[in-house]
């Protein structure tokens, strides 16, 4: 454990390839604790059960070496009284509930976190974080991304403060009814595309957003389970999302079309297909994308969710019928037969995304669609 006068010159320039800890002559027990990825402030001291403990209260240089120090020697005098130091950052807390929690989602809400809401409220305690604090963080979002951002993210904090609260026996959420931007009548969404909308997102989707837009237009994926696909998941024209991202939490095989196979990026770079740094890490910054797409395209007001159901009604529109098209889109066929039918599907699958992508070329060519029935095959046993 290095020990060293710690200054804000030290702080601002130290990097490490592994973690270490660094500790502060000046202040007994503080350390800069600094990774390859941040730089976190710790303080080591004996809690008021006489056990050692290690906290960390916050990040460089959201909270400078002065405040690091300050705060340690405000949460000391804190002990000599008799309480507990507030420590628990609510970033801290954030990372503590993604590294436990078993969703499927998680990379999504970390992303949105550091994004949205560590900038404004990581380093505070989170028992200091007030109702108001709460309110401004939501109104930037929504000026800044909407409201449905706005209450995406507001479900998102609430989550994991009620997630702390469980855990804690005196912190209270701040959080109450009413709070959301918008009401839940008015959340839920029908908006498909018309053609012309399909035409002129089709023909401005360029480069690595382009091609992801295509490919869900093409599939009918969730925004996660496509930007989070791995080449190791795709094998000879099948692409198989495994169950652990899988909302039914079962392996969904989805066979791709030959249109949902030339929209994949090659030559193959990295782990992940969609990808804006060679496959290292998935595709993100969708919001900052779709906006340069709805510039260009002139089509506003959809969600790359929508993309999901506009696929539906692209498949009811060319004929596939309504228990493929479901099991296409990964949905539970419910009652006895969804119980007992554990046939894959896969030919009728297969067939009914080709169909999809034939209504898909003939909207881009500006031909007229055409209904197609779909053939009978041999019967499974």
């Amino acid at each position: 454990m290095p020990q060293r006068q710690l200054t804000d010159r030290f702080c601002d320039r130290v990097k490490a390839e592994s973690q270490i800890d660094y500790f502060d002559d000046a202040v007994t027990g503080l350390a800069l604790r600094v990774s390859p990825t941040k730089k976190a402030w710790i303080w080591l001291h004996t809690g008021l059960d006489g056990k050692r403990k290690r906290l960390t209260f916050g990040t460089y240089p959201a909270i400078s070496l002065a405040a690091a120090r300050g705060k340690v020697e405000t949460m000391r005098r804190e002990l000599e009284v008799g309480l507990p130091p507030k420590t628990e950052t609510f970033q801290a807390i954030c990372e503590e509930y993604l590294r436990r929690a078993k969703v499927r989602t998680k990379a999504d809400r970390q992303r949105t976190l550091e994004r949205l809401v560590y900038p404004s409220l990581g380093s505070r305690p989170i028992d200091d974080v007030r109702r108001s604090e709460i309110i401004r963080l939501l109104d930037g979002i929504e000026d800044a991304n909407g409201p449905v951002m706005a209450d995406r993210t507001l479900a998102l904090v609430r989550k994991i403060m009620n997630w702390h609260a469980t855990r804690s026996d005196d912190f209270r959420s701040p959080i109450v009814k009413g709070m959301a931007r918008v009401r839940p009548s008015e959340r839920a969404r029908e908006r498909v595309l018309t053609d012309d909308e399909i035409r002129a997102v089709w023909a401005n989707g360029n480069g690595v957003f382009g091609r992801f837009v295509k490919f869900l237009l093409l599939t009918g994926a969730r925004r996660s389970e496509a930007s989070e696909m791995t080449w190791a998941e795709i094998d000879d024209g099948n692409w198989t999302l495994p169950a652990a991202r899988n909302k039914t939490k079962v392996d969904l095989v989805r066979p791709l079309s030959k249109a949902a196979q030339d929209t994949l990026p090659m030559p193959r770079q990295g782990e992940f297909v969609f990808s804006t740094d060679g496959g290292t890490t998935p595709i993100s910054g969708f919001s900052k994308f779709k906006r340069a797409l709805d510039k260009a395209s002139g089509v506003r007001d959809y969600t790359l969710h929508d993309l999901r159901r506009t696929a539906r009604s692209l498949m009811s529109r060319a004929g596939v019928p309504t228990d493929h098209a479901e099991r296409c889109l990964g949905h539970v066929i419910g009652g006895v037969r969804g119980v007992y039918d554990r046939h894959e599907y896969h030919r009728e699958k297969a067939q009914a995304f080709e169909m999809l992508a034939g209504e898909i070329a003939r909207i881009v060519s500006g031909e007229s669609a055409k209904v197609v029935t779909m053939r009978k095959g041999p019967k499974h046993g």
